[in-house]
């Protein structure tokens, strides 16, 4: 099961949605034969993709219109040109763009000891203040994209041209709730019509009730689904009990707020191939987690999320799912997952019957 985790768009469901008589359409599924030259553009959402998009819809639209419900906390991207002559130096010596790599790494890793300390990302939240401090010279605007919670609560952006443009001429940055889409515009709640030829939704994905997950069945007949009841929960983020057969990648508790979840898809990888050399020496045809290991994996993984400023931080986030509970993230450095997950313990598996999971493909 490798349908990723940010694949399957999220749209709201706004009153006369369906009534609208321009173009619309989800980010994740851009409509590439729309020309957006001297058009009216809203934008709605403001989160990881918005800030990629907005600045090319900026440079197009004759105007924007950015319906914001929450601010997002935005640092300064890091993406200076790599010079030639370190291209050389990389192409000569190998083992230098290792170490470097490593070092980005390093770095990026680091990071988790700030996210799972409030009072240290207070102290780091500073340097995002500054970057909106110095992009965005007017206070009204300046007031609307500060954020009201702890960075880090929500995703943290990196980019260099969101806030500049938002400053630009043609680009109105709306706070007001939307209470109806009319067939060419949007009402907000203080009355205000605001004329539309194409809305783009940067509203993020289904990433706690996944619908593949209806189309999974157990050993049982449930879907996997109903066995999460809104709260996906899976042993080492990989495997489920009761699902013989059945790994996924980048599954529960798998997600990064601070590195590259690469690396942990790659000890996901090994956790299947010794999964699976396991089943070849000792001719099983299905296994599965035991309900005490994957309940004793999900509460080591809970105890370690108290406190972080993901559940802490003070605000509603797509890391949690309708219960509550981050069941997105792991709450620890990503080479501690990839450890954990690498290492097949025999004992925390069951023989299955030889059905494995089902998937409905109808």
């Amino acid at each position: 099961m490798a349908a990723g985790a940010l694949s399957e768009p999220s749209v709201p469901q706004l009153p006369g949605l369906d009534r609208f008589e321009g173009r619309a359409f989800h980010s994740a599924r851009w409509d590439h034969t729309f020309d957006m030259s001297g058009e009216r553009v809203a934008v709605i959402g403001t989160g990881a993709s918005a800030v990629q998009f907005v600045p090319e819809v900026q440079k197009r639209a004759a105007r924007l219109y950015l319906f914001q419900r929450t601010p997002a906390w935005v640092m300064p991207r890091p993406d200076g040109a790599i010079p030639p002559w370190r291209r050389r130096m990389y192409g000569r010596i190998p083992g230098v763009q290792r170490a470097v790599r490593l070092l980005i790494y390093l770095y990026r890793e680091i990071w988790i000891v700030v996210f799972r300390h409030p009072a240290m990302m207070a102290r780091v939240q500073r340097m995002a203040l500054r970057h909106l401090r110095r992009s965005i010279e007017d206070p009204i605007l300046r007031s609307k994209l500060t954020p009201a919670y702890l960075m880090g609560c929500k995703r943290v952006l990196l980019s260099n041209d969101y806030y500049p443009a938002l400053t630009q001429p043609n680009v109105e940055v709306v706070t007001e709730p939307i209470v109806e889409v009319c067939a060419r515009s949007i009402v907000t709640a203080d009355g205000a019509e605001r004329p539309v030829d194409a809305i783009v939704f940067g509203t993020g994905f289904r990433v706690t009730d996944p619908p593949l997950a209806a189309r999974i069945h157990g050993r049982d007949g449930r879907t996997l689904k109903e066995t999460w009841a809104g709260s996906p929960k899976a042993h080492v983020g990989t495997a489920v009990a009761g699902f013989p057969n059945l790994f996924i990648l980048l599954g529960p508790n798998t997600g990064l707020g601070h590195n590259s979840v690469v690396y942990m898809t790659e000890g996901q990888i090994d956790h299947l191939i010794a999964a699976l050399g396991h089943m070849r020496a000792h001719r099983i045809d299905a296994i599965e987690p035991t309900a005490d290991a994957q309940r004793s994996f999900v509460s080591g993984v809970d105890r370690r999320m108290r406190g972080t400023v993901w559940v802490s931080g003070g605000c509603s986030s797509w890391y949690l799912d309708r219960t509550g509970r981050n069941s997105t993230l792991w709450p620890d450095s990503s080479w501690s997952y990839h450890r954990r997950a690498a290492r097949f313990v025999a004992a925390e598996y069951i023989r299955a019957p030889g059905v494995a999971a089902a998937v409905d493909v109808a």
